[in-house]
């Protein structure tokens, strides 16, 4: 489908000019003579660009740019106008105008004009489509956009068009039962069924009833016939939490239902049939479980078809701080508290602790800050003891370091010259340069692929695309100069 240009101008014989100038061009150049017109056109099919005449016979080109605002067009706008005009044309450029031409428009000028924004249009686009996809700092109940947590956004973009089972593998609090959802969110089966159960919170001799169902009389107690999760979830999803707590008998009649799709409910005579799909989830080493004889190896390699591993939260980097952020405001906004920020010593703070309960700790933990306080800014007293601690002995050694110097040190110390010398000057390297050899050493570290350096970096892949295109530029242009 061909780019559209769209021209709203009063004068005929000025649009007819105009359209002669692009005949050749490789977009379609549409002409309309009304604001009323203009609107018809564009709630039709939008343009990509549109080059807007200030004064039109029923309404001024200014109502037509506000209109554009209001509705979230995102068509750019280049502002046609009149000597006496280009004053108004620079306020419009404030409202959102890219650029202004000053009749009479030239050819060489128009068409340059349009073919300029046209490429800065597709290039904003193309950018913004590639963070979307792989720069996102919230995918479905996921918050965060660490490295590693870019990497199982893109397994679950993947994967959850598919059939294939998922074993997700993960420390407990990591998030396994969000990734879990975020899969059926994605997938065909997002209109049906999700249906969870956790296999460590069910006793043993009720798991079979809790999957499975049971008929009236089955057991003591089943006054009533009772659909299992297998039932719930038909058409859906079926997602099996802590699956290596399971008893080995269990197991297998599990086995069975994932090859043929077919279970009995406990009590029944006949078997029932299932549209189901299984993602399974634990915070234990499912191998290791194998070797010790506590999860059966055929069940393991049915349900382990795409492996999902969950980060710690301690190896998410600055997501703890995003985290702690959006819990803060939001437990704040639901218990009427003025938190609204979190101190820089107490975000070092949370960077460096260990978590070992991961998310679910941080939430409860930010939870707890806010029901006890009533203040703006969360600081490092507002945290637990065994943060403070902790910072406390690492300043400790840091002052018995510095102030306790080995022999060897002392000897060399009383050995020096009284006077460093001054580093030599080629030692000292521009910023501009240290900037773009890191940058460098990002992407060849990632294999060439800009998007995961800019990850990496914590900078936004337009940044990185930017800088690397102005590089790149300034190279070819020495390049032809020594030509010269």
């Amino acid at each position: 489908m061909k780019t559209k240009v769209l021209l709203i101008e009063d004068s005929k014989s000025l649009a007819k000019l105009y359209q002669q100038y692009v005949k050749d061009e490789p977009y379609d150049f549409y002409h309309v003579e009304t604001g009323e017109e203009a609107i018809r056109f564009i709630e039709r099919e939008v343009p990509q660009l549109i080059i807007l005449d200030l004064k039109l016979p029923d309404m001024p080109g200014e109502t037509i740019l506000d209109w554009l605002a209001e509705q979230q067009i995102p068509s750019s706008v280049i502002i046609a106008t009149a000597h006496g005009s280009i004053d108004c044309a620079v306020s419009l450029l404030q409202k959102g105008a890219k650029d202004f031409l000053e009749k009479p428009i030239k050819a060489e000028r128009l068409k340059t004009s349009i073919n300029l924004h046209l490429q800065r249009t597709k290039l904003e686009n193309l950018v913004e489509d590639i963070e979307r996809k792989f720069d996102r700092n919230r995918f479905h109940g996921f918050i965060g956009s660490s490295l590693a947590m870019q990497g199982v956004y893109k397994i679950i973009d993947s994967v959850a068009p598919t059939s294939a089972s998922v074993f997700i593998i993960g420390e407990s609090g990591t998030g396994k039962e969000v990734c879990a959802e975020a899969i059926h969110k994605e997938s065909k089966r997002r209109d049906k069924p999700f249906i969870a159960i956790n296999c460590g919170a069910i006793p043993k001799d009720l798991m079979e009833s809790e999957i499975f169902g049971h008929i009236k009389g089955a057991f003591t107690g089943a006054t009533a016939d009772r659909k299992g999760a297998a039932t719930l979830a038909d058409g859906g999803t079926l997602f099996l939490d802590e699956l290596c707590e399971m008893e080995l008998e269990m197991q297998k009649k599990l086995l069975r239902f994932l090859q043929t799709g077919t279970f009995s409910p406990l009590g029944a005579s006949s078997e029932r049939k299932v549209d189901v799909r299984i993602i399974c989830a634990t915070n234990r080493d499912p191998l290791q479980e194998v070797e010790d004889g506590r999860f059966r190896e055929d069940l393991y390699y049915r349900v382990h078809v795409v492996p999902v591993e969950m980060p710690p939260l301690r190896e998410r980097g600055n997501d703890i701080v995003t985290l702690a952020k959006h819990f803060l405001i939001q437990y704040a906004k639901e218990d009427g508290k003025q938190f609204s920020s979190i101190s820089s010593d107490a975000e070092s703070a949370l960077k460096s602790y260990e978590w070992p309960g991961n998310v679910r700790q941080l939430q409860n933990i930010i939870r707890n800050i806010v029901v006890l306080n009533d203040e703006r800014r969360l600081s490092i007293t507002h945290l637990p003891s065994q943060f403070t601690a902790r910072n406390s002995d690492s300043a400790a050694a840091k002052n018995y370091n510095s102030s306790a110097p080995s022999q060897n040190t002392l000897a060399e110390s009383l050995n020096a010259p009284s006077s460093h010398p001054l580093p030599i000057h080629h030692q000292i390297k521009p910023m501009w340069q240290v900037e773009q050899e890191v940058i460098q050493q990002a992407i060849e570290y990632c294999d060439g692929n800009v998007l995961n350096a800019a990850v990496l970096l914590e900078l936004s892949a337009s940044t990185v695309y930017r800088k690397k295109q102005a590089w790149e530029a300034n190279n070819d242009t020495k390049d032809d100069c020594m030509l010269k």
